[in-house]
């Protein structure tokens, strides 16, 4: 028996066909693989890829996060260019 079917009570196991599902869906949205020539990527690479893509993301977003901060302490909160950041903030 695999480990995934000694899972506590309450938790379904994950079948295999689900595991191989999920991860194809990974090789289709990390670009890092789906730009690959070849889809013979094994599972462990997808999931490691997979994280390092999210990190990638995070960093990305604490970076832009970051620059705006920077950016509407440097203009009047008054402004247009305020209003225009504030609404896109908001969408």
């Amino acid at each position: 028996m695999s480990s995934r079917g000694s899972r506590q009570s309450g938790t379904p196991a994950i079948k295999d066909d689900q595991i191989i599902e999920l991860v194809s869906k990974l090789r289709q949205l990390v670009p890092e693989i789906r730009d690959r020539r070849s889809n013979k990527v094994p599972a462990s690479k997808v999931l490691q890829e997979t994280c390092n893509y999210i990190r990638n993301l995070h960093r990305e977003v604490d970076d832009l996060s970051e620059r705006l901060s920077q950016l509407l302490s440097t203009i009047d909160a008054d402004s247009p260019e305020a209003a225009i950041i504030r609404s896109l903030i908001t969408q």
